[in-house]
């Protein structure tokens, strides 16, 4: 029985996906909606970096089609686990077709905070703690179940920036040690 074969879904940097390659987790795919620096971090890497490019972004956007070609390139390459990784667009589908095996990372202590802006909500709210969440992914954006979190203290004069960077170091931590979980339980 082969292990099973991981992909990261990517829209930027692609520091989460260096993470994860830093800890030794072997990646099949890199995958990303736009062109982005994750693409060049998969390929330099040595790993099978496609875009499935988003080239609509207005209302009218096409959510189910673009759903299929993701999943479509997925099954090209016969992935069995996802990871979203800074994943820009968001694909409701996308755990029908990978049940309980799409994993996501959030900056905030779900279910606190839900949303893209959730760094900015955590500010706004006046928390003095927030932090990270490794989940699993459902059809209901940043809900599903929980596989790890930590905290991340806000501190006085925090910004958004500050505040998001201090997230991201426990994220690139936690997250590949919790891929690393999942994978060894399957």
């Amino acid at each position: 029985m082969r292990a099973p074969r991981l992909a990261v879904l990517a829209s930027g940097t692609g520091t989460l996906l260096e993470a994860v390659l830093a800890h030794g987790i072997p990646v099949a795919l890199v995958l990303a909606d736009r062109p982005c620096r994750a693409l060049e971090v998969g390929a330099a890497a040595g790993v099978r970096s496609e875009l499935v490019e988003r080239t609509e972004w207005s209302f009218g956007f096409d959510r189910a089609a673009y759903t299929e070609r993701v999943v479509k390139a997925l099954q090209d390459a016969e992935i069995d686990v996802v990871a979203m990784a800074g994943f820009g667009t968001i694909v409701p589908a996308l755990p029908d077709a990978y049940p309980g095996r799409v994993l996501n990372s959030h900056p905030a202590l779900l279910p606190a905070f839900k949303g893209w802006h959730a760094v900015r909500a955590a500010l706004d709210a006046g928390v003095t703690e927030t932090g990270t969440t490794i989940h699993v992914a459902t059809a209901e954006v940043d809900d599903g179940p929980i596989l790890a979190q930590e905290a991340v203290p806000v501190l006085p004069g925090d910004t958004e920036e500050t505040l998001h960077e201090r997230i991201k170091q426990v994220e690139r931590r936690l997250y590949p040690q919790t891929i690393r979980r999942f994978l060894a339980s399957l």
